[in-house]
């Protein structure tokens, strides 16, 4: 690659490090709380009020425009007031199969709203899979500092929150467990609505899902398993950004499958690098 390439592709990486970061991070609550398709869902209902938006006239159906920014981000709010509020040990219907019922009557009508648009049916793909290349600096500035305040609210709460994704099938009967999950799917709301602006829907659950997977193969404690997933989420951003340009095929999508492929790679290679660590120890 020469310079004027890696240069255009400077924004989209810094981009997809600042995903990694942040969604390395949520994963690790979203898979010990056992709500695995919640940012799937939540990332499909800010897609929906994206679309919504879109149909509005005083937004200049604009997708970038600060109407759509806003009225996604009330969309992802109610969903984040439902999934906190359905949350029981005694409830008859499971948490899960709302989030999935959510995410298909979500994609459904976003769907439908966009049979209405017809000449923004390319931001319906890109709804889906992204275009993280045409991610600006100025787009990355703004998300860093964002995601920078979401963090620090999680650092500041992360007992709290650790207690309950942790304990999420007993959690302490001090804390008030209703507040404190809508307090973390509306931060979650932040980071997704923002998150599927800049590479969709599918590359955005990706981001949240397989580092933290990925990381559960080989290690235990909450520390170990952000070092692992933010490492392969950097290094399958890399690469996959890398396969895109060099065989020009779509990123988002591209990225998608290296996730994958990557994944499939490290469970294959688990049973060994086991063995190897226990004939280690003796």
């Amino acid at each position: 690659m020469d310079f004027d390439i890696l240069r255009f592709l400077a924004a989209p990486f810094a981009a997809s490090l600042i995903l990694t970061g942040i969604h390395a991070y949520l994963g690790v609550h979203v898979v010990e709380r056992g709500v695995i398709f919640v940012d799937l869902s939540l990332a499909q209902i800010a897609a929906l009020g994206a679309t919504v938006a879109l149909l509005l006239p005083f937004a200049d159906h604009d997708p970038h425009g600060p109407w759509v920014y806003w009225i996604s981000l009330c969309f992802t709010f109610v969903g984040a007031a439902i999934f906190s509020t359905i949350r029981s040990r005694r409830a008859r219907i499971p948490q899960e199969a709302i989030i999935g019922i959510s995410y298909a009557v979500a994609s459904a009508a976003a769907i439908l709203a966009m049979s209405k648009a017809t000449s923004e049916s390319e931001h319906l793909k890109d709804m889906l899979v992204g275009n993280i290349l045409a991610v600006s600096w100025p787009e990355v500035l703004k998300t860093a500092a964002l995601y920078a305040a979401v963090g620090a609210f999680h650092y500041v709460c992360r007992e709290k929150f650790l207690a309950i994704s942790l304990s999420h099938d007993a959690p302490p009967a001090h804390l008030n467990v209703r507040l404190w999950d809508f307090l973390f799917y509306a931060s979650f709301g932040f980071v997704v609505t923002s998150s599927v602006a800049i590479a969709g829907v599918l590359l955005v659950f990706c981001y949240l899902i397989v580092p933290s997977v990925a990381a559960m193969l080989y290690a235990e404690g909450i520390g170990r398993r952000l070092a692992i997933g933010w490492s392969m989420g950097t290094i399958v951003s890399a690469l996959g950004i890398y396969l895109s340009v060099r065989l020009d095929l779509p990123t988002g999508a591209t990225m998608v499958c290296t996730f994958g492929l990557v994944l499939i790679l490290m469970a294959i290679a688990r049973p060994f690098i086991g063995r190897r660590a226990a004939a280690g120890a003796a």
